[in-house]
C-alpha cells in the first residue's frame, strides 16, 4: 500500500509539474527557467505546509504523508532540472542570471518552506 501511495502521488505531482511549467512558460517565456523556479519554490511551500500541518494539527494516516510529501512533492519538484538549468546558464556565459537562479532558488525555497511550516502550524 505504501508503494502504491507514493506511485499515485508521484504520478499526480508529475502531471501538475508539467501543467504548471507550461502555464508559466506561456506567460513569462523560456529565456529564463521561470517554470522550474516557480515549481521548486511552491514545492518547498507545499512540503513545509503539509508536514507541519500533518504533524501539528492533523492526525493523518502515514499513507497520506507518503502520498503528498514523498509522492506528490517528489514528482512535482525539479531539483535535477534546476541543477541542469543553472549549469547551462553558467556555461552559456550568463553568469549573473546563473548565480541569481542558483541563489534565488535556494533562498526562495527556504523562505517558502519556512512560510509553509508557519502556516501549516497555525491552521
Amino acid at each position: 500500500m505504501a508503494v502504491l501511495m507514493v506511485a499515485l502521488g508521484g504520478a499526480l505531482g508529475s502531471v501538475v509539474r508539467y501543467l504548471v511549467g507550461g502555464w508559466v512558460a506561456e506567460r513569462w517565456g523560456t529565456s529564463f527557467p521561470y517554470g522550474t523556479l516557480v515549481i521548486n519554490i511552491t514545492a518547498s511551500f507545499i512540503i513545509g505546509f503539509f508536514l507541519a500541518f500533518a504533524q501539528d494539527r492533523a492526525r493523518l494516516s502515514p499513507y497520506w504523508r507518503l502520498f503528498i510529501a514523498v509522492g506528490f512533492v517528489g514528482g512535482y519538484s525539479t531539483f535535477s532540472t534546476y541543477e541542469y538549468e543553472s549549469i547551462r546558464l553558467l556555461q552559456d556565459g550568463e553568469m549573473l542570471l546563473g548565480m541569481l537562479y542558483l541563489v534565488g532558488s535556494m533562498a526562495g525555497g527556504a523562505i517558502a518552506a519556512i512560510t509553509g511550516i508557519t502556516v501549516g502550524s497555525l491552521i
